[in-house]
């Protein structure tokens, strides 16, 4: 399936466009709420587009638009006026149409007559769907699809096609309708200052299976499925109350994101959601980007991280597979249901690409995390196999010439060239620019290893395995050292990018060294080198640390990795620097992006682009960014627990808190914060902090906990 390769750097629809998103459906048009031909506009679903025209017009005319009215993630209103008619100065016509996606799309069409006459009308709806693969649409390159099957029914339309093993096709219907291949009409009389309104519903088709509408027309929008989810998920989520207006609107825009980015599966309804990576084109799971989303969202929502585990557990490689590089105990990088999907490799859910090299190790490390937060032992025993097995993958599959360190190269052209998260084909280059030879070994994956050894060390102490605690201590302890030997570049002060094929250091200055920091891999006697260079005006730019110094030979402010400024990888890396003790830089580092997002209004981007906050005002935005995009989404909160300094440790019954806000930030309280059963209120005002709530079988520590960077005989431990 060769759009693995091809998805390096995402396309993104025209300026000025909507998108509206809810479980793996979502919704991309125009300012008009029309879907127009060509381009990337459409309804999708199971990575199909089943709608790729939705054109309404009065009488053969299209409308005079006025407004967008956002409402929920899956939800907005589009207003539009009707054209004066000939010898009228302005239209007198109002026409709402009410947007609501959701595994199909249901639209309330109303038009408002504002004259003292009544009106007589045409009201058409001109449909089309190309059932193009979402990758193909994408990339803008429409294959044909063979003959498609149209059915014109009493009020409505339906058009369907056998695509390779599947079948796909939409369903549209309305009551009243008069149904022509390809429109949808209606005769309308509407009274003198009257109203006139129907409902169009899409629904797709599956297989010769037509979907349920989530948004059935005789039930209130308030009662359907995703309204009451998003409902709830609101209701439940820890309310932060602060006088940082750009944390503020920071964490109410990620609560709203993350919310609309939830996955729930329909083959198990008893499961958490999991969490997509990024509207529009990855709303689907992704090994790597789930598993940093809903790590980093841990404090607000422990179910995201929970429900994307147990996913990505029921896709764990279990056979060697080069076409889509599985192999057993790997953790996927992504999983698609498109027309094409079963080209690749045919599961009962769709079809997953194995292409990572790091999405197993964090699959271990979220799942210790999880732990630390109070994820109850069942839970544990069910996970532990399958972690036991991500690390079987580690020694069996990872280490590709037996030195130790993980390593990743393709397996056939179709694959992804770069398999960490720099995974354009240009994203890892040694410092005078040239491009490394695969097997490439990443420094950060070898901190996600770390942290996975010190994770499955602590479930085999729970378990009062001793010996294999130990054994797992050791082998942390044997990588922390024969990394920081290798890695380490005395000369430059920092550490390599990465091992190329002769094991020649890939000498670039880049930011993944951060995420060093945050797994504790990194020795304490180094730490402050990394720090000055990471805070550097070749790295740091105001807004924001940069993927790649600018004085590397491939530096390019404007490029996806090579330059830019990405807020997931910035929120590591302040947790990194926090963790080491380097409080003021990282106050920096979160200060900084949080005057980004307010340059955003409030959303941060996936990524933006590498200038100095020298050069202009304002960050400049990344053509080509997704909005939203999950670990985006979740950086804000994880600065707020840096800034906190917050680190749980329920299986131990112990917390650490030590708020560090930066010097004036203001009061800060945070209420319905969920830990170890009990609803917990933190304030913190000046040099005070305030806990109600706090449960009692946990003992508070009111101290920052001891950094990391060394491994301990009980390892990385209380």
């Amino acid at each position: 399936m060769s759009e693995w390769a091809a998805q390096e750097i995402p396309s993104v629809p025209a300026p000025g466009t909507v998108t509206l998103v809810e479980g793996t459906a979502f919704c991309v048009c125009a300012a008009t709420g029309d879907i127009s031909r060509g381009g990337t506009d459409g309804l999708f679903y199971s990575d199909t587009r089943l709608v790729s025209r939705w054109e309404l017009r009065v009488d053969d005319r299209l409308l005079e638009p006025v407004a967008v009215i956002p409402a929920d993630p899956f939800s907005a209103t589009f207003l539009g006026r009707g054209l004066p008619r000939p010898g009228k100065a302005e239209s007198s016509l109002l026409v709402t149409r009410a947007r609501y996606v959701g595994a199909g799309m249901r639209e309330d069409i109303a038009v408002h007559n504002m004259s003292n006459e009544p009106a007589g009308l045409r009201l058409s709806l001109y449909i089309d769907s190309d059932l193009a693969d979402l990758f193909d649409v994408k990339a803008g390159l429409i294959k044909e699809r063979g003959e498609r099957s149209v059915e014109v029914g009493d009020g409505s339309l339906a058009i369907s096609a056998s695509l390779t093993d599947r079948q796909r096709g939409v369903r549209v219907s309305a009551r009243d309708a008069m149904a022509t291949p390809g429109t949808l009409s209606f005769h309308v009389a509407v009274p003198a200052r009257g109203t006139w309104q129907t409902t169009v519903l899409a629904q797709p088709i599956i297989d010769g299976h037509e979907l349920p509408p989530r948004f059935p027309p005789h039930r209130p929008i308030e009662h359907a499925d995703p309204a009451r989810r998003l409902h709830i998920w609101e209701k439940e989520r820890p309310v932060v109350y602060t006088q940082h207006t750009g944390l503020a609107k920071a964490l109410e825009r990620s609560q709203s994101d993350l919310g609309s980015l939830r996955i729930f599966d329909e083959g198990h309804s008893d499961r958490p959601p999991s969490v997509a990576a990024g509207a529009p084109w990855f709303m689907t799971i992704f090994g790597r980007d789930s598993l940093i989303s809903s790590w980093m969202a841990l404090p607000i929502d422990r179910s995201l991280a929970l429900g994307t585990v147990l996913t990505l557990a029921d896709l764990q490689g279990e056979c060697v597979d080069p076409l889509n590089e599985e192999e057993p105990g790997k953790i996927m990088h992504e999983l698609r249901h498109g027309v094409d999907a079963g080209i690749l490799h045919s599961r009962p859910r769709g079809a997953a690409y194995y292409g990572s090299v790091d999405a197993t190790p964090l699959f271990v490390m979220v799942l210790g995390e999880l732990r630390r937060w109070g994820l109850h032992d069942a839970e544990v025993s069910r996970l532990r196999p399958h972690a036991d097995r991500a690390m079987q993958w580690i020694d069996e599959y990872g280490d590709l010439d037996g030195d130790g360190f993980v390593e990743y190269q393709r397996k056939t052209d179709r694959g992804l060239i770069n398999q960490g998260w720099k995974d354009s084909y240009d994203g890892v280059n040694f410092a005078d620019g040239t491009l490394p030879q695969s097997p490439i070994a990443l420094c950060e994956v070898q901190g996600y290893v770390y942290a996975a050894f010190l994770a499955m060390s602590h479930f085999a102490r729970e378990q009062d395995d001793i010996a294999l605690a130990k054994r797992y201590l050791a082998r942390a302890s044997e990588l922390k050292h024969a990394f920081n030997e290798t890695f380490w570049l005395p000369d430059r002060g920092w550490y390599a990018e990465g091992l190329d094929r002769d094991k020649r250091p890939i000498d670039a200055l880049a930011s993944n060294m951060g995420h060093c920091l945050l797994c504790g891999i990194v020795d304490v006697d180094k730490a402050g080198a990394v720090a000055d260079w990471l805070m550097s005006p070749e790295m740091f730019t105001g807004w924001g640390i940069r993927t790649l110094a600018s004085t590397m030979g491939a530096y390019n402010p404007m490029s996806y990795h090579n330059g830019s400024v990405w807020p997931h990888d910035n929120a590591m890396i302040a947790g990194g620097l926090m963790r080491y003790g380097f409080v003021e830089q990282a106050q920096r580092v979160a200060m900084s992006l949080l005057d980004a997002a307010c340059a955003f209004d409030g959303r941060l981007p996936e990524l933006f682009c590498g200038f100095d906050r020298s050069e202009f005002p304002r960050p400049v935005p990344y053509p080509t960014s997704c909005c939203p995009q999950a670990w985006a989404a979740a950086s804000p909160v994880h600065l707020l627990r840096t800034l906190l300094r917050f680190d749980p440790w329920i299986p131990y019954k112990k917390a650490w808190i030590a708020p560090a806000l930066p010097p004036g930030f203001g009061e800060l309280r945070i209420e319905r914060f969920t830990l170890a059963g009990s609803q917990v209120s933190i304030e913190v005002s000046g040099g005070r902090l305030e806990i109600s709530g706090w449960p009692k079988r946990i003992e508070l520590i009111r101290e920052a906990r001891p950094p990391l960077g060394r491994v301990t005989p009980s390892g990385d431990a209380p």
